[in-house]
């Protein structure tokens, strides 16, 4: 009885060490190529384009609706305390450190990021990768990492977006339906705002581009099995740079907001 369960531990405690050193080591061969092979401006701005300027609708529609909602919950409880005055100030340090990065990153790992793993996948698959070695192409220099290099920074830019559209957004709900005043929205937003706060959400912004990118390459990079294979490397790309965005943003909200 105790034996499966032992041999099953085992064998998981191998596969997930497996796979993060090959998740690691791949990572790193595109750190190498990016570092040591010849830059391909065109192609990156091609992924920045792709990556950020097709996802900036999204970004805006999900900063406004997210500032508003925020600004439509957090009156209730600042008006029984009579600090509505600082409604303004509460949604922009919210879009700023944590909700613009966040939401944002995870609406391109679900656009973008299964977008990268689902024409990797279709490539490997196609055996388009092969090809590319036999003409002497190195895959990661022509396919990874310009998308690693486009997402991570174009992701701030992103993100810059969806912070001003929340604050808009919180705007638009506190003046026009709330019915506070644009100055007691706006006063507090630049007494309590600080720069570093849109400097710590930006690094945030660009460490989730890395990530889903990352993610996304990685699992079209090493698809197998057919059409069916493509599918699941695009589900598991979504699902794991969505995680991956969510532990990584408690860590860097401790290492950058936390003192």
């Amino acid at each position: 009885m105790i034996t499966p369960i032992i041999d099953w531990i085992g064998n998981a405690a191998i596969s997930f060490c497996t796979a993060t050193g090959r998740f690691m080591l791949f990572f790193f061969t595109t750190l190498k190529n990016a570092l040591f092979s010849q830059p391909q401006p065109s192609k990156i701005f091609e992924q920045m384009v792709r990556i950020g300027v097709h996802s900036l609708l999204i970004a805006i529609i999900t900063g406004t609706f997210a500032g508003a909602v925020l600004a439509y919950q957090s009156y209730e409880g600042f008006h029984k305390f009579g600090g509505e005055s600082l409604l303004g100030s509460i949604v922009a340090l919210s879009m700023i450190r944590e909700l613009g990065p966040v939401l944002t990153g995870l609406m391109v790992t679900g656009r973008a990021g299964s977008l990268i793993a689902a024409e990797i996948g279709t490539m490997r698959i196609t055996e388009q990768i092969d090809a590319l070695r036999t003409l002497g192409i190195n895959p990661f220099q022509y396919l990874v990492t310009p998308r690693i290099l486009g997402a991570t920074l174009i992701m701030p830019f992103l993100t810059v977006f969806a912070m001003m559209s929340g604050i808009a957004g919180g705007y638009l709900i506190a003046v026009y339906i709330l019915g506070l005043t644009p100055d007691a929205y706006i006063s507090h937003i630049k007494e309590i705002t600080d720069p570093f706060d849109i400097i710590g959400g930006l690094i945030k912004a660009a460490t989730f581009g890395l990530i889903l990118s990352w993610v996304g390459c990685y699992k079209g990079f090493f698809t197998s099995g057919g059409a069916r294979g493509v599918g699941l490397a695009t589900t598991e790309s979504v699902v794991v740079g969505s995680i991956l965005i969510i532990i990584a943003n408690y860590f860097l909200a401790m290492i950058l907001f936390g003192g």
